[in-house]
């Protein structure tokens, strides 16, 4: 082989192609290459490139001018003490001096001093690394570098590029802190250091990694708090600005661009870590949840005061809000209606619901429902976080309840026009979730159910085609729908012309085959149940319970067997004979006095209602009962230890509710809290218990022997004591006509069916049996309450007053006053007072209406009631009665008095001592005195 290779060189020897040295050949490289046009002007670059990269500025300055100079520029600038008596000007003479002697700009020079000087502050802590802010003695060493760089930058000795340059390449090094002060300082703002940046995606992992920090160890904390929130703030405030505002001018460019995707970036990665650290549940006060209450608490007017007068703050609370909605859509339809009543506003994460409030505030209520449509419209969306959204929205905000209601027609509308699938999927969704929240806020399914289809004037009434798009739309819900929804439409079914009622009728068998499946079934429904309630079905046995209850309150009111067991006696047979009849003879001792359970039961026998066998067996085991009664008590005691819990949830509901008097104005504030009283009433008083029906749509009320169970009346006191409290502490804030709708709103609140019974029957027993007794604080609340209960007459039923007389139905205000006896002096120097305090209450929240409304507005029976317990006024020489006109002038003229600071007294739950002022009580004072 190696003559083989002999013979190749022999060859191209004689080719003549001498092979040639490798020195030779990069020799002529270099000649080459310096010959090159321009070429040394790039070689200079790349040769003051390299040194850049890889000079040591430490040892450069020690060889040139020894220790001394070294002391001086590097370790010096970034020590107080030791730079005392060294003013900016004099290090910067000399760093110009050392800059001609090196042969380099001195704002190069200076630039690369200062980034060391910083990066020797943020490594000195000895802590550490994952930390943002700074301690005591970094920011005092830092304050010296900076006023150096201001000086130098004020003199044209600081380069910006290159500064950002040298901190580029230690970026994970720095602390947020350090970067923000040199933002604010003006060295060297936030976008120029990230647009310096080549790697996008570092820079953005680089600041979501700190900002994280940030929020956690703000709330941990104390001393930094107010560091941490201007860094925060600023932050936030740079993004927005700079990823949400819109250019007119053409000629920008592509590098603000990049900082506005840059902007977007880190905010979404943000708002993507606390969506996903939600949704996978978050214990109180770890480290996550604290980052996330930290990051929402900056979607705030305050965060973004100075920005109001442009568009991007709402343009960003509609990215958000649009990213929040279509976060993750993992979800289908039929997950939504099987689980949608897990997504109520009690039931969702305090801080999701917080972060929907934030949102709302720059969004009007149009704005957030035409921003609904949309979103749904053009994504695929998260509908647990759509349906959560539309539960905040309704409770959060008093005019949604009828932008929802026209949304929800107009789906409809275009949903049975084209036969538009998911325009009705997302009508009956949002209508469903809008009514978990009662009727306080949004009419039950049932009502808009049978509104909406329940007449030729319904959607589906236009064609054959309408109809069987309906049918089929409700048959495909049947496999995944609550039983509630299926028992609606059921007992409330679209109105079907009489050729097309096999739609119907094949619709209703699916339905009752379904609940059959779920061991639920029509006929075994109870006499009273909430068809409007969308919580699950209790057991017949269960259900059967609570109906023998509301016919013993019914009957006991009456006198009568209520017409609903009678009619289950005929219609309904299976549940009567199966489930009511046993619940209603469940054994015990029977009383010496026949008591109402006896009565219902006697008159059910004689009317032939009762089995003789099924009565004969239950007489036998009522007295073999009362050996059992120990066993009984014992049971009793423990039914009442279990319902303490419920009540103690209400009662720290409400507490937390009167926290939220501190500005009544702020109806979101309190609309969300209240939504969580009404779920606490809702366990207190059982499940589905809340809004049942009545017979007859009447309230059944005994104005002459007021009884209430005890755990009824521990509800009752709860409210109403609640109330009391609320109104002084909001008074203590704002005058009653500059209190907003609270008031409105709580009293909403205690007329559902199953609960406005009982605040009548409590109120019946203070103010008929136990009137002179009040305090004066009790006084004033409950006139209050009653003037807001007043103003709910049109959506409450009629109370049906049962007394020796012959029963007779009252409307509500007419009943409230008959409450207020004239009987005595005592209940006559009352009654005076709680007119007097209801008329003036209803004078001072109306301040701004005319004299002549007030009169049209007040209740006619408390006026009567106040001028006859008036003193006589004098009248031409003679003695006559004040019209009603010149007693409410009378009362108007003491409202304007000066206030008079009054102690609460004996009200339970108050602080002893708290002060409040309130003209009412003066009114109070001056009726009483003129009375006597």
């Amino acid at each position: 082989m190696s003559d083989l290779r002999t013979q190749d060189a022999a060859s191209g020897s004689s080719s003549g192609s001498r092979r040639r040295t490798w020195a030779e050949l990069l020799a002529g490289r270099v000649e080459r290459q310096l010959r090159g046009p321009g070429r040394g002007h790039r070689l200079q670059d790349s040769a003051v490139h390299l040194l850049r990269r890889h000079l040591n500025l430490d040892d450069l300055l020690l060889e040139v001018e020894g220790p001394a100079c070294k002391t001086l520029c590097l370790n010096q600038l970034g020590d107080p003490e030791a730079s005392a008596n060294l003013s900016s000007s004099f290090i910067g003479s000399a760093l110009r001096d050392q800059a001609s002697r090196l042969g380099v700009p001195v704002a190069v020079l200076s630039s690369q001093t200062v980034a060391s000087s910083i990066m020797q502050i943020c490594s000195s802590n000895g802590e550490p690394t994952h930390r943002v802010l700074l301690n005591a003695e970094q920011r005092k060493k830092l304050s010296s570098v900076l006023e150096v760089a201001q000086y130098l930058l004020a003199h044209s000795m600081f380069s910006r590029f290159s500064f950002c340059q040298e901190l580029r390449e230690v970026q994970n090094f720095l602390l947020l802190e350090a970067v923000w002060h040199l933002h604010v300082q003006n060295i060297v703002s936030l976008q120029e250091l990230l647009e310096s940046h080549a790697d996008t995606q570092a820079i953005v992992a680089w600041l979501f990694r700190d900002l994280c920090l940030l929020c956690e160890q703000m709330e941990v904390s104390t001393q930094d708090t107010d560091i941490a929130q201007a860094m925060l703030s600023d932050f936030v405030q740079l993004f927005v600005l700079r990823g949400f505002q819109k250019s007119s001018d053409p000629r920008r460019n592509m590098e603000p661009e990049r900082m506005a995707q840059l902007a977007i970036a880190v905010r979404r990665r943000m708002l993507i870590f606390a969506l996903e650290a939600l949704a996978t549940g978050l214990q109180d006060e770890s480290p996550v949840y604290k980052a996330v209450k930290c990051w929402f608490g900056r979607f705030c007017g305050h965060t973004f005061g100075r920005m109001m007068s442009t568009d991007c703050p709402k343009r960003f609370f509609s990215h958000t809000l649009t990213q929040v909605l279509t976060h993750k859509p993992v979800l289908k339809v039929s997950d939504a209606v099987r689980l949608q009543r897990d997504w109520s506003f009690a039931k969702t994460h305090p801080l999701l619901s917080s972060l929907y409030r934030r949102l709302f505030v720059m969004l009007s209520p149009e704005e957030l429902i035409g921003h609904l449509e949309e979103v749904l419209g053009t994504h695929e969306v998260n509908w647990q976080h759509v349906l959560s959204c539309v539960s905040t929205l309704v409770i959060c905000s008093p005019e949604a309840q009828q932008l929802v209601q026209d949304w929800v027609t107009r789906l409809l509308a275009r949903a049975f026009e084209s036969c538009d699938l998911d325009s009705m999927v997302t009508a009956f969704l949002v209508v469903r979730q809008a009514a978990l929240e009662g009727p306080s806020v949004f009419p039950s399914y049932a009502d808009w159910f049978q509104a909406s289809f329940g007449s030729t004037r319904g959607f589906h009434s236009g064609s054959k085609k309408t109809l069987v798009f309906l049918f089929k739309f409700l048959s495909d819900l049947v496999p995944f729908e609550a039983p509630r929804y299926m028992q609606v439409h059921i007992l409330y079914p679209p109105l079907v012309p009489s050729k097309y009622r096999s739609l119907l009728t094949d619709y209703v068998t699916l339905a009752k085959t379904r609940l059959a499946d779920l061991k639920v079934s029509v006929e075994n429904m109870g006499l009273y149940e909430d068809l409007s309630s969308a919580k699950d079905v209790t057991e017949p046995h269960s259900q059967a319970h609570q109906d023998v209850e509301k016919a013993i309150a019914v009957f006991e009111h009456t006198g009568k067997v209520p017409v609903a067991v009678m009619e289950a006696s005929i219609f309904r047979r299976p549940y009567y004979m199966s489930h009511f009849l046993p619940a209603l003879l469940t054994p015990r001792v029977l009383p010496r006095t026949p008591d109402s359970r006896a009565a219902l039961i006697e008159s059910l026998r004689r009317a032939d209602k009762i089995p003789p066998s099924l009565y004969s067996t239950y007489c036998q085991a009522c007295s073999s009962a009362a050996e059992k009664k120990p066993e009984n008590a014992a049971l009793g005691t423990k039914t009442e230890a279990i319902c303490v819990e419920p009540l103690g949830l209400l009662a720290a509901a409400l507490r937390e509710l009167r926290t939220t008097m501190t500005d009544p104005t702020q109806y979101d504030v309190f609309s969300a809290q209240m939504a969580v009283v009404s779920e606490r009433l809702s366990s207190a008083l059982g499940l589905g218990e809340e809004d049942g029906s009545f017979e007859e749509s009447q309230v059944q009320v005994n104005i002459f022997s007021p009884e209430l169970e005890p755990q009824d009346q521990q509800v009752a006191d709860l409210l109403l004591t609640s109330f009391c409290q609320n109104l002084i502490a909001a008074n203590g804030f704002t005058p009653p006509d500059r209190q907003g709708p609270w008031a409105a709103h709580f009293v909403t609140s205690l007329c559902g069916r199953r609960l406005l019974p009982i605040v009548l029957t409590r109120l019946c027993q203070l103010l008929r049996h136990q009137g002179p007794g009040l305090s004066a604080s009790h006084v004033l609340g409950l006139a209050a309450l009653v003037i807001h209960l007043g103003e709910c007459r049109p959506a409450v039923p009629e109370v049906h007053v049962a007394s020796p007389a012959p029963v007779k139905s009252l409307p509500l205000p007419e009943f409230l006053s008959s409450l207020l006896t004239l009987r005595t002096a005592e209940a006559s120097l009352f009654c005076l007072k709680f007119c007097t305090a209801a008329i003036s209450y209803s004078l001072c929240k109306s301040s701004s209406q005319s004299k002549d409304i007030l009169c049209s507005c007040l209740s006619p029976a408390l006026m009567k009631k106040t001028a006859v317990r008036s003193p006589r006024t004098p009248v031409s020489g003679g003695h006559s009665r004040p019209s009603l006109e010149a007693l409410v002038l009378a009362l108007c003229r003491l409202a304007e008095s000066r206030p008079l600071s009054v102690e609460t007294e004996n009200l339970p739950g108050t602080v002893a001592g708290e002060r409040i002022s309130l003209n009412l009580q003066r009114l109070v004072t001056a009726g009483t005195r003129n009375s006597t």
